[in-house]
């Protein structure tokens, strides 16, 4: 099943369909997939049904556009931060957690989160999950790799993997987060990889 391409309409179609992804994004992250409608994205996107179903031809398509927007967002986020450097990784751990805390600790991580939902339901949305989860691990994986390169990590160290965990960390902590209402397993995830990639230094 596909999407109406973004590419092949007028500035007006495309601000349209934006605000559709946009509204069921919000909704989503609160609510998740299965508590989210149509009419529920329909209402707060203000559009028609008509209008709704011109851009996506059922709710799986809506969720597909959901993921790749989420993905967009965290990995353009991501990219303005400077992982390259042990200070630059640890404004981006501080970010992270002042997040939450501006979250209220609630709804988790905006990819992670439609993974659990999707990961045993809909082919479809896990592999792009997963490709989203990949696109984050690349942004991570660019600031170690450099750090590398510019020796400030043991010829040993292996930045791929060390991105891994720290993405596998931040994963953790942003559920534990959601689930006890405080970003303590947060802070200690985050600080335990980073600490580690300090000593690979």
């Amino acid at each position: 099943m596909t999407t109406t391409a973004p590419c092949r309409l007028t500035r007006k179609g495309r601000e349209t369909r934006q605000r559709i992804v946009t509204a069921a994004a919000d909704l989503i992250f609160e609510r998740g997939v299965a508590h989210t409608t149509t009419e529920d994205v329909r209402a707060a996107a203000g559009v028609s049904s008509s209008q709704l179903y011109h851009y996506f031809e059922d709710k799986p398509a809506l969720v597909r556009a959901v993921i790749e927007h989420q993905t967009d967002t965290i990995v353009e986020g991501q990219q303005t931060f400077d992982l390259s450097t042990l200070d630059g990784l640890r404004v981006w751990r501080d970010w992270v957690v002042q997040h939450q805390v501006e979250l209220n600790y609630t709804g988790g991580c905006p990819i992670g989160s439609l993974g659990s939902e999707l990961a045993e339901t809909d082919s479809d949305g896990r592999d792009l999950v997963a490709a989203g989860f990949q696109r984050w691990a690349t942004t991570i994986q660019g600031g170690l790799r450099e750090m590398s390169a510019q020796g400030r990590l043991a010829a040993d160290a292996d930045p791929d993997r060390l991105a891994l965990a720290l993405l596998a960390a931040l994963q953790g902590g942003l559920l534990l987060t959601q689930v006890e209402r405080d970003t303590k397993a947060l802070e200690a995830s985050l600080d335990a990889v980073i600490d580690l990639i300090e000593r690979s230094a």
